[in-house]
């Protein structure tokens, strides 16, 4: 039986529901590893090692996800994986060693990995990917905008990281509560999409997901670490990040409206200016005003990059199997990112990580931006359901 409208959209929210759970410690990283460093006196390598140890945990949960995905009851998987992860925020917030830092951070990647997963399995399953993926991440964002708010002028400014470990898994509890909104099974016959194999041209767009993800994450990672080198006050941060993460939203809701009307050139050129110009105004902020232009225009462009590739994924792969592979992707890039900004700015300077960004950002550009365009009617074949 085909579900009805009403049905999807609440398949929808809840997917969105289940993917910001997934999102939190990626979305909240920059401050969480600015008020570790401050709260253990780390050096920005060891921060650094922790955000990538969270995503080693973070990959394992999405490579073991599609062997049980598809055979346990998704409501079931949605309370443990939620309980697992605020469970293991708390556990981060009583620690007293960097090594089971490492280990509490590696437990949160892995269980916000299978929420992250169960969202896009489920987004698999709706007639219009590039929508859902668009709503989704808009959604995602636009709930951790006002996490990101409050935290560090009314949690870290007095409790520093264990108030901020405590508040998330505060969070991530009554985000969990969306359990009784998620299907407890797919919505299409897995045997169906076991029928079709992942293609060959979905490849290609993964490995420049990564390319463009790597540089990206590597400076969200120490955008807070560059922002108090900048002295931005928390108070200041806070706003930035809020206002950061809506505008992310806005633009992962603007690019589901848009959809393929801007072609595959023209949204790469578009992103490319953006964050470029970002990434100046960050490298030359003298205080407050120019460094909150920057990382708002970077998290801009940086959220549609993300959206569009997303959707060149689903374009090239009728099946919906390489989506799923997204956030394995993902995993690895957040792995590579950090601790490879962390090298570059060793010595408290952060004009290489802002290269490294530049460089990522040019990826998409040349895969897609510099080669001639499919024709519409071959998009549009490609994007119909089935």
């Amino acid at each position: 039986m085909q579900p009805t409208e009403r049905n999807l959209a609440g398949v929808l929210v809840a997917a969105s529901i289940a993917s910001t759970i997934g999102g939190l410690p990626f979305n909240a990283l920059p401050l969480l590893l600015g008020s570790l460093a401050e709260s253990f006196g780390l050096q920005a390598q060891a921060v650094g090692l922790i955000g990538s140890t969270c995503f080693a945990g973070y990959l394992v949960g999405t490579l073991g996800a599609p062997i049980w995905m598809n055979r346990l009851d998704w409501r079931v998987l949605t309370v443990c994986a939620a309980a697992g992860t605020a469970l293991a925020f708390a556990a981060s917030a009583t620690v007293h060693s960097v090594e089971l830092l490492y280990a509490v951070w590696a437990a949160i990647g892995f269980f916000a990995s299978t929420m992250t997963c169960l969202g896009m399995r489920i987004l698999s399953d709706l007639p219009n990917k590039v929508r859902a993926y668009g709503v989704r991440q808009g959604t995602e964002l636009a709930i951790t905008a006002s996490v990101l708010f409050a935290l560090p002028p009314l949690v870290i400014a007095f409790w520093k990281y264990p108030g901020a470990a405590f508040a998330l898994a505060v969070v991530v509890t009554l985000l969990g509560l969306s359990a009784i909104w998620v299907p407890r099974h797919p919505l299409i016959a897995p045997a169906a999409a076991r029928a079709r194999r992942l293609s060959l041209g979905s490849v290609l767009p993964l490995a420049v997901f990564f390319a463009f993800l790597v540089g990206n994450i590597g400076l969200w990672a120490f955008l807070e670490r560059l922002g108090a080198a900048r002295g931005i006050a928390p108070a200041q941060m806070g706003l930035v990040f809020a206002v950061l993460k809506l505008l992310g939203g806005v633009a992962a809701f603007a690019v589901a409206a848009v959809g393929e009307r801007l072609g595959e050139r023209a949204p790469y050129v578009l992103v490319l200016a953006g964050i470029g110009t970002g990434l100046a105004l960050l490298g030359s902020a003298a205080g407050f005003v120019p460094f909150a232009l920057g990382a708002w225009l970077w998290e801009f462009s940086f959220t549609c990059g993300c959206v569009f590739q997303t959707a060149a994924i689903a374009r090239r792969d009728a099946s919906g199997r390489a989506i799923v592979l997204v956030p394995a992707v993902f995993a690895c890039s957040s792995m590579l990112g950090p601790g490879l900004a962390g090298r570059l700015i060793g010595d408290g300077r952060f004009g290489s990580l802002l290269w490294l960004a530049l460089a990522s950002s040019l990826v998409p550009l040349f895969a897609y931006g510099l080669r001639r365009t499919r024709p519409a009617a071959s998009v549009q074949a490609m994007n119909s359901p089935g």
